[in-house]
């Protein structure tokens, strides 16, 4: 009996000092997506039943392994309408975008080519190779952007010349969601005897793209953007084109990426890459739509919210908002059930500066207070409604305690600036 009341009485305790938290609206989808189940579900078998290395190929365990990582190459090739053959697997984007560049820059030294083109809202992933290459003897040209976040085509006319190696453009920019015109930037580095490079991490399976009508002639994307598994991506190489590998080994994907190529991984972006395909026009169509109720809610009830970038050439589920009046660190501990990223702010103590939110914004007019809101595949239009009250009451309260808050617009020196 008395075994039995401290049980009762532990038991009681724990229950009483545990807490039940509820997760917060995700609306972070341009972070990362969540594995769909039907990705989860192709995968699994590969962990355990057919765990044969695809590259023993002498018996049904690595043949069954083998086969299934080809298919899946076949189905990241249609996405993109490219040859499979042309799909070399690797751990993600940022590997894609490092081979692509470090890779054709390298092979294309000993000829004479020794510039390379970005764009100053490049990814991370861009910038830091082209820092390596500028060590390197390259020179790097760096071009700016206008407002809504788009280069100036007579800018890349006049950067390029006869010594441009490589023009390298993301097709969807990661904070901003803003579209480039790959298609004619691609034409113009052509014309030029430059190959067009275009980290596609967000725009793959999210927007039409086609390699052999937008010309491109490398392309890196990323499963975990598409609700595929982490750590599994790929990189578009057109198949005339001379790569020097970044790493050595065993000689697999073509001697350009060595190591054992992970079944399970490369069978998840297959599916995911497969399903994005067969759902970008509906999903395009409701991501829009949430996406346009989001900013009519905010801006119906709310003075001072202004768009980073271009609304129309833009991914269909990404907004990024600055709100006047407001400084980020506040905002950011009011929106505590709604799990966002940061687009920019002013002071070292917030999560990021952002670089992006700069470049639109020369002279440091915006305020600090700037959101990512990304919805996606598991994004409802009750979320939506349940996320702007909240960013509605946070801002309204947050204007209330300190009228003065947010008045302080981001000076030049306060956010990073990328030195070339």
């Amino acid at each position: 009996m008395k075994s039995r009341l401290v049980n009762y009485i532990l038991t009681g305790m724990i229950l009483l000092s545990t807490k039940v938290y509820a997760d917060p609206i995700y609306l972070d989808y341009q972070a990362s997506t969540p594995v769909d189940p039907r990705v989860l579900e192709s995968m699994l078998p590969y962990f355990t039943k057919e765990f044969g290395n695809p590259h023993s190929t002498t018996h049904i365990y690595g043949i069954r392994a083998h086969e299934a990582i080809e298919e899946a190459r076949n189905e990241v090739a249609r996405v993109i309408n490219a040859d499979p053959q042309e799909i070399i697997f690797t751990s993600g984007a940022t590997e894609a975008n490092n081979l692509a560049i470090l890779g054709t820059c390298r092979a294309l030294k000993k000829k004479g080519k020794s510039e390379v083109i970005s764009v100053t809202t490049e990814h991370k992933s861009v910038l830091e190779p082209l820092k390596a290459l500028e060590k390197e003897g390259f020179k790097i040209i760096i071009l700016p952007v206008q407002k809504n976040g788009i280069i100036k085509i007579d800018d890349l006319k006049k950067a390029l010349s006869s010594k441009t190696a490589l023009v390298s453009v993301m097709a969807a920019n990661n904070e901003i969601g803003v579209l480039q015109p790959i298609q004619e930037i691609a034409k113009l580095s052509h014309k030029h005897g430059a190959l067009f490079h275009t980290d596609a991490a967000q725009a793959f399976g999210k927007i039409p793209l086609d390699v052999k009508k937008d010309e491109i002639d490398l392309l890196s994307l990323s499963g975990h953007k598409i609700y595929g598994p982490k750590g599994g991506g790929a990189l578009y190489i057109r198949k005339d084109i001379a790569i020097v590998p970044i790493c050595y080994g065993g000689g697999q994907e073509k001697g350009v990426r060595p190591g054992t190529v992970p079944t399970p991984l490369c069978v998840g972006l297959g599916k995911a890459s497969k399903i994005a395909q067969e759902e970008l026009l509906s999903e395009s169509k409701r991501l829009l739509a949430l996406r346009n109720k989001m900013l009519q809610l905010l801006q119906n009830n709310l003075p001072g919210v202004i768009v980073n970038g271009d609304l129309n050439e833009r991914l269909p589920g990404n907004l990024n908002l600055s709100f006047s009046g407001v400084d980020s660190k506040p905002l950011l501990s009011s929106l505590g059930d709604i799990a966002v990223s940061v687009g920019s702010a002013c002071t070292s103590d917030t999560t990021e500066l952002s670089y992006v939110i700069r470049a639109l914004d020369p002279e440091g007019t915006l305020p600090p207070a700037t959101v990512r809101l990304s919805v996606g595949r598991f994004t409802t239009e009750h979320d939506i409604n349940q996320a702007a009250s909240e960013i509605i009451t946070a801002v309204k309260s947050l204007r209330e305690k300190d009228p003065k808050g947010g008045s302080r617009s981001c000076r030049p020196g306060d956010i990073e600036e990328l030195k070339f």
